[in-house]
């Protein structure tokens, strides 16, 4: 996974090169929207989209189309102010999506997967023409472990989900995904991996234009890291506390999950209100993120906030960017790898900058996830070594 990200990270330098050269003044959401959703379809999909380098690709048109929803959108308002009627509106078939994306991304994804069980089936069928592959069980298992009979993705892992009664040895039966279930998932998979991390770096790149001295600091300790310009290894990446400290701050401004929901499992009171099991809590992200009460200025953008020092005073339940608990974010850690790589490598060759088309301060818009009402646009200086 991680060299797939290190393809799509040096393919967006690349691009970047050009755009410097030419001084374009450059638009965020046209450079970290393609690389989301090149390595989100690659390691999801096993499919190479390239989009940087073909913006008028279907997939990105219809992504484009699908993120793009409006607030007042009478049915969002429904199921934002009665969250209970969401598994109504599923059962009902009804979605605040437009039906000719849905209808593309389904036959999109069912291509990919009866492609990828046909193939499986093909390969299988062929080598139990050969006599060896009948004498015995470690045969049968050194057969099944061949790792070039499948790729291990995203996609794979739901589709050997898909167990029938012929697929167990024993002849029982085994409650698998369905075709839908397989479907559904791996569009929710490209829908948030691609939305909520290319926005969240749109907004990382605005904030270390108009914070300066932040970008300095977070250079020295890229350079310090990786001399001499040298490719991100997955270990050290991981590890680097000032990297960290930025993305967090980025974050608590602007959160991509503004609200959370939750359903109390059992009755409660707090601060003398009852709350009934079952009822559906809403959590406002956006606005503990901005609580003066729990961060001092909490209009500054100040990473120092998430250090080592101060990180232990942080009330868990007060910086919510990924959720919190067992229904938190399961893609968290591969977008922050995602993110974390991208901004590294980016940061070892260029300067983000603001120029006069740069809307300080920022305006937020009311459609679809938390963003900018009008595009991020930046310079790119390069660094002089």
């Amino acid at each position: 996974m991680y060299p797939i990200m290190l393809k799509y990270s040096n393919n967006l330098v690349e691009s970047l090169h050009q755009k410097v050269a030419a001084d374009e003044v450059i638009e965020m959401k046209e450079i970290f929207g393609p690389y989301s959703m090149d390595v989100v379809t690659s390691t999801a999909f096993s499919v190479d989209i390239d989009s940087l380098n073909q913006p008028s690709d279907p997939f990105v048109a219809n992504i484009k189309k699908m993120v793009t929803f409006n607030f007042l959108h009478p049915l969002l308002l429904l199921i934002v102010l009665f969250p209970f009627l969401g598994p109504v509106f599923d059962k009902l078939n009804v979605s605040i999506f437009p039906a000719d994306v849905l209808e593309f991304f389904y036959s999109s994804l069912k291509k990919i997967k009866d492609d990828r069980k046909k193939n499986t089936h093909n390969v299988i069928a062929y080598v139990k023409c050969f006599p060896i592959f009948h004498y015995g069980h470690f045969f049968n298992q050194v057969f099944q472990n061949f790792k070039f009979l499948k790729r291990v993705d995203f996609m794979q892992l739901m589709v050997d989900s898909q167990t029938t009664e012929e697929d167990n040895e024993d002849g029982t039966s085994q409650k698998g995904l369905s075709d839908h279930e397989v479907l559904s998932q791996a569009m929710i998979f490209i829908f948030a991996g691609y939305e909520t991390s290319s926005s969240t770096l749109c907004f990382l790149a605005y904030n270390l234009a108009t914070n300066p001295e932040v970008q300095i600091a977070l250079q020295n300790e890229i350079d310090e890291t990786f001399e001499n310009k040298s490719r991100p290894t997955y270990e050290v990446l991981m590890q680097m506390e000032y990297l960290d400290m930025v993305i967090n701050e980025s974050q608590r401004l602007y959160p991509l999950g503004s609200r959370l929901e939750r359903i109390a499992k059992a009755s409660v009171e707090v601060n003398g209100v009852t709350i009934p099991k079952g009822t559906a809590i809403v959590v406002p992200v956006y606005t503990l993120h901005r609580d003066p009460a729990l961060w001092p200025q909490p209009e500054v953008f100040r990473p120092e906030r998430f250090s080592k020092e101060n990180r232990d005073n942080i009330d868990p339940y007060s910086f919510m960017p990924f959720g919190v608990g067992p229904r938190n974010c399961v893609g968290m850690r591969f977008a922050l790898m995602m993110m974390k790589l991208c901004v590294v490598e980016i940061l070892q060759n260029f300067s983000f900058v603001t120029c006069k088309e740069t809307e300080i301060p920022l305006e937020l818009g009311a459609d679809g996830f938390l963003g900018p009402k009008n595009p991020i646009k930046l310079k790119l200086v390069p660094r002089v070594y």
